[in-house]
């Protein structure tokens, strides 16, 4: 643990990690307390692309965390950032919500449903029929499939809920394409988040309750790794996967205990 404690840069997961739906996860002030105590560098790293930087700093908030903004990097805005790189100035169709929207227009595109460049997919709670038959249409007519992430499920609180993967297969199913998606395990998302912390990989440790993307994408940019059992990860599942985590945690809190325990 000495090795995990001097580490200079902390990625971390939001979803399952941080909190689950509006419930602050045990051990989690006590966590950013050290992070900010020991000046470490850190980033929360959320697949989820329903909400900007300042609405997660302003949930923090309201959970009794400060947390500045800086401190936020969502997919929303990795699929944005990609999709400018690609098509500067293009159109889309978008299904997300406003964290979703925000960060396209704010890289310069506009919102089509006409004739897009790309169909954009992520959480949304307000998914219909309609919704796919448009998607599906716009995509068969020659549009690429974008998916902020590739997450299947999310903890929420009180269970599990859909994510991207699942509301964009009917779409793929249908109009018979793939789906790009630019979110974990994506490397696109790790070197963003690398680049704003200014760390290099040794440096730099990973945090996620999820195998197939936390901790794949921490193990491919070389990074070590921390698996979390606050969220969709049990230990019994570890045995499905051919890699392991560096390290196998209860919660972020466990963290600053071992400090502490070092301290003493």
């Amino acid at each position: 643990m000495k090795e995990l404690l001097g580490k200079q840069a902390f990625i971390s997961d939001m979803d399952g990690v941080i909190y689950h739906g509006n419930l602050l996860l045990p051990g989690v002030k006590e966590f950013v307390a050290w992070l900010n105590e020991h000046e470490k560098r850190y980033i929360f790293l959320t697949n989820s692309s329903e909400r900007s930087p300042r609405e997660l700093r302003q949930k923090l908030l309201r959970l009794g965390l400060d947390v500045g903004e800086e401190h936020f990097y969502t997919s929303a805005l990795a699929t944005a950032s990609f999709l400018k790189s690609q098509c500067p100035g293009g159109s889309a169709y978008v299904i997300g919500e406003p964290g979703l929207v925000g960060a396209m227009y704010d890289a310069g595109f506009s919102m089509n449903d006409v004739n897009p460049d790309y169909v954009v997919v992520g959480e949304t709670p307000s998914y219909s029929y309609e919704k796919i038959l448009r998607a599906a249409h716009l995509v068969r007519n020659g549009a690429k499939l974008i998916g902020a992430n590739p997450d299947v499920t999310g903890p929420v609180e009180g269970g599990i809920a859909p994510a991207t993967g699942a509301l964009i297969s009917p779409i793929e199913m249908t109009s018979g394409k793939k789906a790009y998606f630019v979110g974990k395990p994506n490397p696109l998302m790790m070197r963003h988040a690398q680049k704003r912390l200014g760390v290099h990989s040794e440096d730099t440790v990973i945090i996620g309750d999820r195998m197939d993307t936390d901790i794949i994408a921490g193990i491919e940019a070389q990074m070590d790794t921390v698996l979390v059992l606050s969220g969709v990860t049990s230990r019994e599942d570890l045995h499905k996967y051919p890699y392991r985590p560096t390290y196998v945690l209860d919660g972020v809190g466990d963290i600053p205990a071992f400090a502490r325990e070092g301290e003493a």
